[in-house]
């Protein structure tokens, strides 16, 4: 298929979306009202409870719940065939994606800005609320721990990228400072990040710099320690200062790379230079790769559905948003452009890698030659380089159609994907410390509740988890292959409990969340089960206890909602207004 149509028609689809089936959820099914109180005015405290405009919020919504899964994910799914990539990036983010984040953000603003987790309590019950708080501590102590060790790969195979990564800090400050201290224009100021941004990204391509073994500690767990540090202070710093900021200017740095993407898939296009050479359906699977259902459900999260989003569209982004019609342009709008995304990741691995492929003797090879030699083997039970490789490579073929150096394309996508991977670290320390002082304060645990010290226990439990297996800081990543289906099913239960909310205001608006919910939960479900299987093939009896936990805990989990969902404790008729923050 012609790489440009397919561009312009998933666009286009995107865009058509939006106009619709978005406008019609947030008029007609969530009923958003631009004068109902918001959480950001009634609990505003300057640090985390913060009236923010929408542009801004945008920025560090879509950010922090992309990362790096529209990016892996696609590249790692295409092994089926790009048409099935496509159709549940497409669809799956339209119908149930988008109405996952927009549901969740929409029920945290009307909850005084709380997580799905503490919320369980009143739609459900308190027990289910301990069996949610479990899964989603698990789910961000796996995140947290892990992103130390993506970041530290992509510093080591994208040298270049370390200084663009570094500099962001103090460029994200001084536009917090500049746009909220001193009044300057947000255009002005966004204009001014940016371009220091970009020259950090010249002067990067040109000074790469490796880190070997510092003090005895390998790079990953030098690089883990450093980033959970910097994380700890990131998460206690007001949100305007840091968080907010450098999130902000992060989705710019995303938009350029997507109009260079498109602007390339233009070009190179209509000179021919980019055909589709991943199959439509590939017939010819390597034998260790995974069957398609329900893998590609869960292996293409970000950029279709992800249980990941709903953390963030009950944490951080409900605490920001000034009235609950921008709910619509930051929770449905940031999807579908998630959504975009990851088809425009599909066309650099199953069409820009074809354009060339070196290899390490020299060799270059283009066309189907190219994809069947990247994917003769399962990427997917490769690392974090193997798995990003294609993505950065066909992004910097496209790039090259626009004249852009293959040095500074490769640091592009380099600090792209770091910087990416950083915005969702900052975020989700910040998340887990909600979590910690929602659950402290629930059990009457002294002190815990406090900001420093929940972040400092969200901090230290994921460098337990990170350095368990030695110094290198990786430890996380033998419990890497339960977050897929784990994630998933996180984003099941979120659409459970919106479906509950829904039930609760009366008549039949559930259903727009209820046969998502439904969907995720049967996928879900069957991959856990699945890969229990595979586990205990594998005597992994680490990963088979866990992933039993969960599994039971979800499953105890739903049972409570079904038996809530047909014999409600009460009614919703009328919100409840913010009184106290958590």
């Amino acid at each position: 298929m012609d790489t440009l149509l397919l561009m312009l028609v998933c666009g286009a689809g995107y865009l058509i979306a939006y106009n619709t089936y978005g406008r019609f959820l947030a008029k007609k099914i969530f009923k958003l009202d631009p004068h109902a109180p918001v959480p950001s005015k009634e609990l505003e405290d300057g640090i985390d409870y913060v009236p923010s405009r929408k542009g801004i919020i945008f920025g560090h919504h879509y950010t922090s719940i992309a990362g790096t899964g529209p990016i892996v994910g696609p590249a790692i799914g295409i092994i089926w065939g790009w048409l099935p990539a496509v159709l549940w990036v497409t669809f799956g983010c339209i119908l149930m994606g988008a109405v996952h984040d927009l549901g969740a953000l929409v029920v945290s603003m009307r909850n005084e800005g709380k997580s799905l987790s503490e919320i369980t309590a009143k739609y459900i019950n308190a027990r289910a609320r301990l069996m949610f708080f479990a899964i989603v501590f698990l789910g961000l102590l796996i995140v947290i721990a892990i992103f130390g060790v993506v970041i530290a790969s992509v510093f080591t195979r994208f040298p270049s990228a370390v200084i663009p990564v570094w500099l962001q800090i103090p460029i994200a400050m001084s536009l917090g400072y500049a746009i909220y201290k001193k009044g300057v224009s947000v255009p002005l100021a966004t204009a001014i990040a940016v371009a220091g941004m970009y020259a950090c990204i010249v002067i990067g391509s040109r000074l790469p710099i490796e880190v070997g073994t510092v003090f005895g500690i390998p790079a990953t767990g030098f690089w883990v320690i450093t980033l959970l540090v910097y994380a700890w202070v990131a998460s206690t710093l007001p949100v305007t200062t840091l968080l907010q900021p450098r999130d902000y200017i992060n989705a710019w740095q995303l938009f350029v790379a997507m109009g260079l993407l498109v602007g390339g898939t233009i070009v190179a296009s209509l000179n021919g230079k980019l055909p589709m050479v991943a199959p439509a359906i590939n017939h010819s699977l390597p034998e260790d790769a995974l069957s398609i259902w329900p893998f590609m459900f869960v292996i293409i999260a970000c950029g279709a559905i992800s249980g990941f989003h709903s953390l963030v569209a009950s944490g951080t982004s409900p605490k920001q948003i000034s009235k609950e019609t921008d709910g619509l342009f930051i929770g449905y709008g940031s999807m579908l452009l998630e959504g975009a995304l990851a088809v425009l990741i599909i066309i650099c691995v199953g069409a820009g890698i074809g354009m060339a492929l070196k290899l390490s003797d020299g060799t270059v090879l283009t066309g189907q030659a190219a994809w069947q030699h990247q994917y003769s083997s399962w990427i997917g039970a490769k690392g974090l380089p193997d798995k990003i490789a294609p993505v950065v490579i066909g992004a910097a073929n496209i790039m090259r159609t626009l004249h852009v150096p293959e040095a500074i394309g490769l640091t592009l996508m380099g600090v792209f994907i770091a910087s990416f991977a950083g915005t969702t670290l900052d975020t989700a320390v910040r998340i887990q410390r909600y979590i910690i002082s929602e659950l402290a304060t629930d059990l009457k645990i002294p002190y815990l509740p406090n900001r420093w010290a929940a972040t400092t226990f969200a901090v230290l439990t994921a460098a337990g988890l990170a350095f368990t297996t030695g110094i290198d800081g990786t430890g996380a990543m033998k419990l890497w292959p339960l977050f897929g289906s784990a994630n998933q099913l996180l984003a099941a239960l979120a659409l459970l409990i919106v479906t509950l909310y829904l039930k609760q205001k009366g008549g039949y608006k559930f259903i727009f969340t209820a046969i998502p919910c439904v969907v995720m939960l049967v996928i879900t479900n069957w991959a856990m089960i699945k890969n229990e299987m595979i586990f205990l093939a594998a005597e992994n009896w680490l990963l088979v206890t866990i992933g039993a936990v969960i599994f039971a805990l979800a499953l105890w989990m739903t049972v409570e909602a079904v038996i809530a969902f047909f014999n409600p404790r009460q009614s919703a008729e009328s919100e409840p207004q913010p009184k106290t923050s958590t």
